[in-house]
């Protein structure tokens, strides 16, 4: 089996996979796309980290691939389905740098507030600043974390040790967890108003892309501190620079960027901003976790068939998988729409397999619809692997059961999940062998199949109604797919209608469409 290592790697990643059984291993650092589509063809493994764009162009000439290995967390560069589709198992290892990206934030704000790296280059330059370098104490002042994660819940026990007064924003956790944790959960505006410190740990989705803009600045206290050891884009850097020179914000330290590297970015003019080049997970310590966990991972697999911490597959025999795979996929789309449709933190999940599922271990499935419930969430901290693990510390709780009465269909997955704000239910079956599709929502019958931009309308059923919508989008250049329909059996005059288009519609189009007459809400889904 061959391996390349196409990214810097920890030397003991390379020992360990140099020193295993029928591994043969290269490191090829650097290459271009075209270099690295001529050499990947050879390769049954990939090692990498974050500069390697697997793109969908590149695994087509990796005839012989079997799996990736991601030294790290993040999977952006990864073109995942397109990886699915070809059987290539995806590797992420989450746990390695966890601790250290939570300690640089602690070490951001501290030497923010104090300005250290100030001090330290106005003393090279031979000047000695003492006065207008005074900093500030965080004794007793109120840090509000975005997002209590993995990440997130550590810089929050940090910053309790520093003897600060700590909130929390996070619409998918626990409200009894947190307040167990001795932290006490508030709205993101309410956190925006009391914060003497805002420090996002959220992965960069659509709906926290731009999280911290003019708008949310706004609300803030006259010389609030922002932190962003999170993702680049969470911030948005054009409003932030306009509140620095206002003064509205006292400083901010910031790891990561809109584009990385940042070249000549205009924060940089200030002297009350620090940076550093994305070192939240650069540690001699997390660099030795995340090449031995990928190492051991990699060999695993291509000795065994055994399957740790993939975001695309669990961890199952191959026939189990074969005869699996359909109902992964349905499952994972259900939890993936759930967490979509769900109004509040959700608090239970309860799965029904009802029909002949011919004495199937469907535990595998469960997790499936688990991982999707959280990735809208946690998008690449969430696996197969720690899906049930998460739930769990988040405090869901998952009871499944099964039946072999299926009512229409031969077989008949239902997820039902009870959220803070009320409850959903959703079901599914797969058509033919291989076909999922998404049958119920709610009270609602339909026939959807669960891919794609969605937008789920709820809508008075009168003349016209239908053609309204699709006016609208047309007028924004917007082409609808697939359309499904349903009626509520209770509700005669009601519909909800499935649009799948070929691109997400815009904020503007949503607008429009909500404001139609017959409309009654508008909900954008990705599945």
């Amino acid at each position: 089996m061959k391996v390349l290592v196409s990214d810097e790697l920890a030397d003991v990643g390379i020992k360990m996979l140099r020193a295993a059984k029928g591994v043969q291993v290269d490191v090829k650092i650097g290459l271009s796309l075209r270099a690295l589509k001529a050499t990947i063809k050879d390769y049954d493994a990939l090692v990498i980290r974050s500069a390697t764009q697997v793109t969908e162009s590149l695994l087509k000439s990796a005839t012989r691939l079997k799996v990736i290995g991601r030294a790290g967390i993040g999977l952006d560069n990864v073109d995942i389905p397109a990886a699915t589709k070809r059987g290539i198992v995806v590797m992420n290892t989450p746990g390695g740098n966890i601790v250290t990206t939570a300690e640089h934030t602690i070490a951001m704000m501290l030497s923010l507030s104090r300005n250290i790296p100030q001090g330290t280059g106005s003393l090279k330059a031979g000047r000695w600043e003492k006065k207008s370098l005074q900093g500030r104490e965080v004794f007793n002042k109120t840090m509000g974390i975005i997002g209590y994660g993995r990440v997130g819940s550590i810089v929050a026990d940090r910053a309790r040790g520093l003897k600060m007064q700590v909130i929390v924003h996070d619409p998918y956790a626990n409200r009894e967890l947190i307040e167990q944790a001795g932290f006490k959960l508030v709205s993101l505006k309410a956190l925006f108003k009391r914060s003497d410190y805002v420090s996002v740990h959220v992965p960069k989705l659509k709906e926290t892309t731009n999280l911290i803009d003019k708008k949310a600045l706004d609300l803030m206290k006259p010389g609030v501190m922002i932190i962003n050891c999170a993702r680049g884009g969470i911030v948005k850097e054009k409003d932030l620079l306009a509140a620095l020179k206002s003064g509205k914000v006292g400083g901010a330290a910031l790891d990561v960027f809109e584009t990385e590297p940042p070249g000549a970015s205009p924060l940089f003019q200030f002297d009350n901003v620090i940076y550093t080049p994305h070192l939240g997970a650069s540690t001699a310590e997390a660099q030795t976790n995340v090449a031995v966990a990928v190492a051991e991972q990699v060999i695993s697999y291509l000795q065994t068939g055994t399957i740790i911490n993939a975001v695309n597959v669990p961890s199952v025999t191959g026939e189990l998988l074969a005869k699996l795979r359909p109902y992964l996929t349905l499952a994972d789309r259900m939890g993936c729409l759930q967490a979509q449709l769900a109004k509040g933190a959700i608090k239970t999940i309860t799965i029904k397999y009802l029909g002949d599922f011919q004495g199937l271990d469907m535990r595998p499935v469960t997790t499936a619809a688990l991982k999707g419930l959280l990735t809208p969430i946690l998008k690449d901290d969430v696996n197969f692997v720690n899906a049930s693990v998460i739930a769990k510390e988040r405090g869901i709780r998952v009871t499944e059961s099964r039946s072999v009465e299926a009512e229409d269909f031969t077989n008949l997955i239902t997820i039902h999940a009870e959220a803070s704000k009320g409850s959903n239910t959703v079901s599914g079956t797969i058509f033919g062998k291989h076909e999922p599709r998404i049958v119920r929502i709610n009270t609602f019958r339909l026939e959807v199949i669960p891919e794609g931009h969605l937008l789920l309308i709820y809508n008075e059923d009168t003349p016209g109604a239908i053609g309204s919508i699709g006016t609208v989008l047309g007028r924004h250049n917007i082409n609808i797919a697939r359309m499904h329909v349903g009626r509520d059996k209770k509700k005669g005059g009601r519909n909800v209608i499935f649009l799948d288009t070929d691109t997400p519609p815009p904020p503007k189009t949503l607008k429009e469409i909500r404001a139609l007459p017959s409309v009654k809400s508008v909900t954008p889904l990705e599945l």
